[in-house]
């Protein structure tokens, strides 16, 4: 799997490949597709295991939408 798997939008793509990143870890390929979606996560995993991007990756797509609407409204 890889970041253009989880839904994300190309601009927050190619920020995570500029900062070097290929393939999202196990928490962050679980997680972010379903925060997308909506659904309330809880989630438990170890240091350095992406979990801050597990939370963050949704929140700047949220971000992204929320922009793209304002702007075509």
């Amino acid at each position: 799997m890889n970041f253009d798997s989880l839904g994300l939008a190309a601009p927050i793509r190619e920020a995570i490949a500029l900062a070097g990143y290929t393939d999202p870890t196990p928490v962050q390929a679980q997680a972010v597709p379903e925060a997308i979606a909506g659904r309330d996560l809880l989630v438990s995993s170890q240091t350095g295991s992406g979990k801050t991007a597990a939370f963050m990756l949704p929140a700047l797509q949220m971000l992204h939408n929320a922009l793209n609407d304002k702007a075509h409204a």
